[in-house]
């Protein structure tokens, strides 16, 4: 393995999107890489890849994300250039992945996960039920928003597109009086100053893979596949295999407000999941444990069970 090292010479290129949070993401893998294998910075570079869903015409649209064209948009290019060979490995936030890879891609390594959480942000506030009925929320994700109408009807839900920058621009701007970010991003962005109050889990179960850093490469590179070995996270890989299975048997595009959340203890699996209208109109959930080699066959059961729950009128906002 060592002579196929890179080196400042010949560095490993690591894609990223732009944003302050994407780059984070690709540094704390660089460090992680180096630390390893007892390399310079120097050689890994930082590739920065503008995304369909980087265009300022469409984040200032504030437009929901599946009438964009889905997750993909955050992906597209960067597995291009993945493919191409123009870059090495691509870093990515999980949350934002859809749940299948391009052909000659995989995506089996995971850093540790940070916190899982979604944060209620607000200059005013510190709660959802501080708000007063009829108040502005912003947030441009279809499950926030669900959740959001789900528990308080009363409260009036604007799209609210950007990265976490550009999303307190305009809260600070009085678009809204309140939005959400992911606790993860703003503890990798060591934002401590952001008016964010964490949300328990249990009152707003967060996106599948929230908190989660995944790292893609090639099928076919086995220099890669064993430098990647050496920094994956296996209880991250074991959560997210439950969750993205849930997903997959679910819906995996960003048509449907899903939420889930895998937590290992001790041998032990537990995966809670939800599936809601968009209109936050209805909700059902499922709470069950296994063991945490099952925990994929459980998220394909529970996403079976919810469908059989819903029945066949549930997603007919869809045709």
């Amino acid at each position: 393995m060592t002579q196929n090292l890179p080196s400042p010479a010949s560095p490993l290129k690591i894609g990223t999107r732009g944003s302050p949070l994407a780059l984070a993401q690709a540094y704390e893998t660089r460090r992680r890489l180096a630390a390893a294998f007892d390399l310079a910075p120097e050689a890994f570079d930082i590739v920065v890849i503008k995304t369909s869903g980087d265009n300022q015409a469409l984040i200032a649209a504030d437009k929901p994300l599946k009438e964009l064209g889905g997750k993909g948009l955050f992906t597209k290019e960067i597995e291009e250039d993945l493919l191409s060979g123009a870059i090495d490995i691509a870093v990515h936030s999980m949350k934002d992945m859809p749940v299948a890879q391009p052909a000659g891609l995989l995506l089996d390594c995971y850093l540790p996960r940070e916190d899982v959480r979604d944060a209620f942000v607000s200059p005013k506030f510190s709660r959802l039920q501080d708000l007063a009925p009829g108040a502005v929320v912003g947030t441009s994700s279809l499950r926030r928003r669900a959740q959001l109408m789900n528990r308080r009807p009363d409260l009036q839900v604007v799209e609210f597109r950007g990265n976490v920058q550009t999303r307190l621009k305009k809260l600070n701007e009085g678009v809204a009086e309140c939005t959400f970010l992911a606790m993860a991003g703003l503890n990798r962005l060591a934002m401590a100053d952001v008016p964010a109050t964490a949300i328990e889990t249990t009152d707003m179960l967060p996106a599948v893979a929230q908190g989660a850093i995944g790292i893609e490469r090639r099928g076919d590179d086995s220099r890669v596949a064993a430098m990647l070995e050496a920094i994956h996270d296996v209880t991250t890989g074991q959560r997210l295999a439950a969750e993205r299975a849930f997903l997959a048997a679910l819906d995996g595009s960003c048509e449907t407000p899903i939420a889930g959340l895998a937590e290992l203890n001790g041998g032990t699996l537990r995966l809670r999941g939800e599936v809601l209208r968009p209109d936050g109109s209805q909700a059902i959930a499922e709470d069950q444990t296994c063991a945490i080699e099952d925990g994929a066959d459980l998220g394909r059961d529970m996403a079976a069970k919810l469908l059989a729950t819903a029945g066949p009128g549930f997603f007919d906002w869809r045709q």
